[in-house]
């Protein structure tokens, strides 16, 4: 499934709730879904700064692809990560590097945070593309 695919399928999904509320239920059910990050894994190399929570983003090079590992001390921003996490987790690096990833906006959930909330979504959004650039260098 193509990266657009998923972003469509993720905002379908977020589209059966008619209130925003039930919309963030969803988002951090997502977050709890989400594989387990090793303890160590969840150190100050692998913080993403400038989060108001603490957010850990681990990356690996597998087979060509890209897999991602994330965690956060808070349940919406744990959530907020596994939404890039389960759109771009297995994908090439030029898939990721290449993708528009404005669809977050199309969620209506930024419109419902702090703006030191929102402003971590294009901080995750970012570092993840950071990472992929990483691999993309070295392949």
């Amino acid at each position: 499934m193509s990266i657009a695919a998923k972003q469509q399928e993720l905002l379908d999904e977020l589209g059966l709730f008619q209130d925003w509320t039930e919309r963030y239920e969803y988002v951090i059910g997502l977050g709890k879904k989400m594989a387990p990050m090793p303890e160590d894994s969840r150190d100050p190399a692998h913080l993403i700064k400038g989060c108001q929570s603490q957010v850990w983003l681990d990356a690996k090079f597998e087979n060509g692809k890209v897999r991602y590992l994330a965690d956060s001390d808070s349940v919406i921003t744990k959530g907020m990560i596994a939404l890039f996490v389960r759109v771009l987790d297995d994908e090439t690096p030029d898939a990721i590097l290449t993708a528009d990833l404005s669809y977050i906006d199309q969620t209506g959930l930024k419109e419902h945070l702090a703006p030191t909330r929102a402003n971590a979504l294009n901080l995750m959004a970012t570092q993840m593309k950071q990472r992929a650039l990483h691999f993309a260098n070295q392949a």
